[in-house]
């Protein structure tokens, strides 16, 4: 598909802005694994997700991440362009969690475009707060919610991305999506596994027991 199949808006764009994101606009293929954006601060350009997917995270002082949300087909990325958002004052990574396609619209376009176009502008600021919605989200789980609730949410979140009740996931990776340490997300998924929840061997977690895990999750 054409860049404007990504772009709710384009309708709204004149025959110049559409002309001006097609011909700046390119499609760049990220493999698994790929540090898209860190704390340097480097301005990728605006990103639409074409296939694959995009995990951002917040660091720590001490090295511990929290995945803040997660981008699928479609979905737009705002934080990679960071040299338009003066303002934010949190720093984010964004990484390729699987081999991912992405749309690139190189951020001074993007920014001259939302200078004179009202419907980008109002579009931006439901992304940012479609974003800010998903931190906050976050953060309520970290300070309500006791880490085995938060580890049972994540694997059945998990298993509806992946479409499988079969995770191949280390403990370190899970660890690293919900800000806590690995120690703790092994003890706790024994504890799952001794209730029948689920079972564990190297690399995999199989889910086992649906009803009781959402329980736990509720």
């Amino acid at each position: 598909m054409t860049l404007e199949n990504y772009l709710p808006i384009w309708d709204e764009l004149t025959k110049e802005q559409q002309d001006m994101i097609t011909s700046q606009s390119m499609q760049k293929r990220l493999e698994k694994g790929t540090c898209l954006l860190s704390n340097d601060k480097e301005c990728h350009g605006f990103l639409i997700v074409e296939t694959g997917q995009l995990r951002a995270y917040i660091t720590s002082p001490e090295g511990r991440e929290i995945t803040i949300y997660r981008l699928f087909e479609r979905d737009i990325c705002l934080f990679s362009a960071s040299c338009m958002m003066k303002n934010i004052q949190f720093e984010v990574s964004i990484t390729a969690e699987q081999d991912t396609q992405v749309w690139v619209i190189p951020a001074p376009v993007y920014q001259s475009i939302m200078n004179s176009s009202l419907a980008v502008t109002r579009f931006t600021n439901e992304l940012m707060a479609s974003r800010f919605t998903d931190v906050m989200w976050v953060m309520e789980q970290v300070l309500w919610n006791s880490m085995d609730k938060r580890l049972a949410t994540f694997l059945l979140e998990e298993s509806t991305i992946e479409e499988t009740d079969t995770l191949h996931m280390t403990h370190e990776q899970i660890a690293s999506h919900l800000g806590s340490a690995r120690e703790v997300v092994t003890r706790l998924l024994k504890s799952l596994q001794e209730e029948g929840m689920v079972r564990l061997s190297r690399g995999t977690i199989q889910i086992l027991d649906y009803e009781k895990l959402r329980s736990l999750a509720d």
